[in-house]
């Protein structure tokens, strides 16, 4: 079993460019969330009509902005435990178990807070 300095010396890339990397991501997502969530523009209409079919894309639509939303706030806040774990000195640490998180997991999920065993499991 590898130890979590095992772990981070077998990154790809140095912890810094990770936290750098994760932090540019955030910005990313944020500001797109920013733009999902920004009030419809003055005068416009978001009724959805009183017969069947009136609005209907405008209603799958908004629900498809909603759960694009919620994946990118979760995203973010992934990216926010991530950069607090490389704060601390845990990343690569699950927060479930305890165990070190494969440095290929987390060179595929930088953001990863779990452990495969772990992430399986939610």
């Amino acid at each position: 079993m590898s130890t979590v300095s095992d772990t981070i010396a077998g990154l790809s890339h140095p912890l810094e460019e990770v936290a750098a990397t994760l932090k540019a991501r955030r910005t990313e997502l944020a500001a797109e969330l920013e733009r999902l969530t920004e009030p419809p523009a003055e005068g416009a209409s978001v009724g959805f009509g009183k017969r069947i079919g009136d609005g209907t894309t405008e209603a799958v639509e908004r629900f498809a902005t909603t759960a694009t939303a919620r994946s990118l706030a979760a995203s973010i806040k992934d990216i926010d435990r991530a950069l607090i774990k490389i704060e601390e000195g845990t990343y690569g640490v699950c927060d479930s178990c305890g165990d070190t998180i494969v440095a290929a997991r987390l060179e595929a999920l930088p953001a990863a807070a779990l452990c495969v065993a772990c992430a399986s499991k939610v």
